[in-house]
């Protein structure tokens, strides 16, 4: 005679006094003990209660404590009459919408990123308004089970938590689905995790079999006691893999009327979203990461030398390239086009042949002794400069525009002359300046084909708008030479000393004091970016 399933009975639980307040002071352990609770979730949770929002924690409630210290995600079932209240209360304490990507997107669920500056941690929110599940592909069912879920839920030390019965059927399900159709165990997804190992034994030894059916009658009839106890038995280890497969496909039949799609759509759409995803895991060494449902921004990070750009655009990077689609592009030397290549390549042939000088900087190019005025030449290359930096600036503004955050290394901003803005003028000026500096070809600013330069130039700086959020690491000249002791010192100092003259108060920028430590400078450029996108 074949054994009965495991349901590790207690009916106990739910007959004799105190039964409820053992199974809380049982769940307050995963906090109380457990990892350290962000800032941001004590202030969510206690926003929640205060505003009386209907909701619980509804699954992976063995695991508070990860959820509460931001290593876990919220997974929080939400009335739908409290929908915008609780829209409300996340904007308010700095959420953030997000989109996932096309293969993780499912109706009813909304995603919600915040920031907890004092844990320097992600907290995202998954709102479920529908108890939707299936496997990962395609997430393809929908329990009706909102209600009542909500109704059973109890407050704990910081969530609201469903009864215990309740989760434990939809974890079932939930895991019929996701490791038990015959697809999955074919792409050798067949196995529970080790957390779900744990998680299942953590329901099974709290809850009843006699309120499970009770609530399966009353609140899901589609599953039966029967198929229910032979959905337990298809988890246990050792379960043949026949048994299995048949076990998930009458229970897919059952709750076929809360379906998405028919059972063979279904199946083509998670073989297809696997391939896809593989295709764009191996092949294009990426997998696909959320947008900011109100768009995606354009980051800018200015400074003189030593002030530690790279290294907090580095921080950044990391930061926000765990969870969303970002790129970093540097206007200070941007990628050459083909046109930028030929244009340079014949250039260089004039070098070769000894006209001018190799190219230098722009102090050195004004005082080179060559046979020719250099001067043509470095206004070409600077022409060809902003030519490169327009075109980065477009595909990065292409790229925010989908929805994709934009780290920029350097920017031409209007306030500084000696980096990374128009250059062909000014230098032309300080040529006309220098003694006896009259070799054949210099250019003028009565030259025609000066003129058009310089003009040239400025179209394409003009064409380059201002970034949605631009910080200045400002720090004093003489630290930024004593931090680049590798560079000419008086080049170092000239550049730093402009930023650290500028009356930045007159400028729509967000001034940080880079003298601070690595860490100090990173903390206030993520908190200040956050609040701002």
């Amino acid at each position: 005679m074949k054994p009965r399933p495991l349901l590790l009975i207690a009916d106990q639980t739910h007959e004799r006094p105190g039964a409820a307040n053992d199974l809380e002071g049982l769940r307050k352990q995963n906090i109380d003990a457990g990892l350290p609770v962000l800032s941001l979730v004590r202030q969510l949770c206690r926003a929640l209660g205060e505003e009386e929002i209907t909701y619980c924690h509804w699954k992976s409630n063995n695991a508070l404590d990860r959820s509460a210290s931001g290593d876990n995600d919220l997974d929080l079932l939400i009335s739908r009459v409290d929908a915008s209240k609780f829209t409300e209360i996340l904007y308010r304490l700095g959420f953030k919408q997000a989109q996932a990507p096309a293969d993780k997107q499912m109706s009813s669920v909304l995603d919600y990123y915040g920031y907890d500056e004092p844990g320097d941690k992600w907290v995202h929110v998954h709102g479920h308004y529908q108890l939707i599940m299936g496997h990962d592909m395609t997430k393809n069912f929908r329990l009706p089970l909102e209600e009542p879920y909500l109704k059973s839920a109890i407050q704990q030390t910081l969530f609201k938590v469903p009864e215990v019965e309740f989760e434990y059927i939809v974890f079932i399900i939930r895991m019929i689905l996701k490791h038990s159709t015959w697809d999955a165990i074919l792409g050798r997804e067949g196995k529970l995790k080790k957390s779900e190992s744990q998680e299942l034994t953590y329901l099974q030894a709290r809850s009843s079999q006699r309120r499970v059916k009770a609530i399966l009658t009353s609140h899901l009839p589609s599953v039966d006691m029967r198929l229910f106890e032979h959905c337990v038995e298809a988890l246990q280890p050792g379960c043949s893999i026949w048994t299995r497969v048949k076990t998930a496909q009458q229970l897919q039949i059952s709750l076929q009327t809360n379906a998405r799609h028919s059972l063979p759509i279904d199946t083509f759409l998670k073989l297809w979203n696997r391939m896809v995803l593989m295709i764009q895991r191996r092949v294009f060494k990426s997998v696909p990461k959320y947008h900011l449902g109100i768009g995606g921004a354009v980051i800018a990070v200015v400074g003189g030398d030593g002030a530690g750009k790279t290294t907090a655009l580095d921080a950044l990077h990391a930061w926000l390239s765990k969870n969303f689609e970002v790129t970093r592009a540097h206007m200070g030397k941007p990628a050459w086009s083909s046109t930028t290549i030929a244009i340079r390549s014949i250039l260089k042939l004039g070098q070769i042949v000894g006209l001018y000088s190799l190219e230098t900087s722009f102090e050195e190019t004004l005082f080179q002794q060559s046979k020719i005025s250099p001067g043509f030449p470095y206004l070409i290359r600077e022409v060809c400069r902003a030519r490169d930096r327009y075109w980065t600036y477009v595909k990065a503004r292409r790229f925010a525009a989908q929805g994709g955050i934009v780290l920029f290394d350097r920017f031409p901003l209007e306030p500084i002359q000696l980096m990374d803005g128009p250059q062909a003028e000014r230098f032309i000026r300080e040529m006309e300046a220098v003694p006896g500096k009259k070799l054949p070809f210099s250019p003028t600013l009565t030259s025609r084909w000066a003129r058009f330069l310089v003009r040239l130039e400025e179209n394409y700086y003009h064409q380059i708008a201002y970034p949605d959020f631009v910080a200045v690491l400002r720090l004093n000249p003489v630290t930024a030479v004593q931090r680049k002791t590798e560079e000419d010192a008086t080049a170092v100092y000239k550049r730093s000393n402009e930023i650290w003259q500028i009356d930045w108060n007159k400028t729509n920028v967000y001034v940080i004091d880079s003298s601070r430590s690595k860490a100090e400078v990173a903390s206030e450029l993520k908190g200040l970016i956050w609040s701002q996108l």
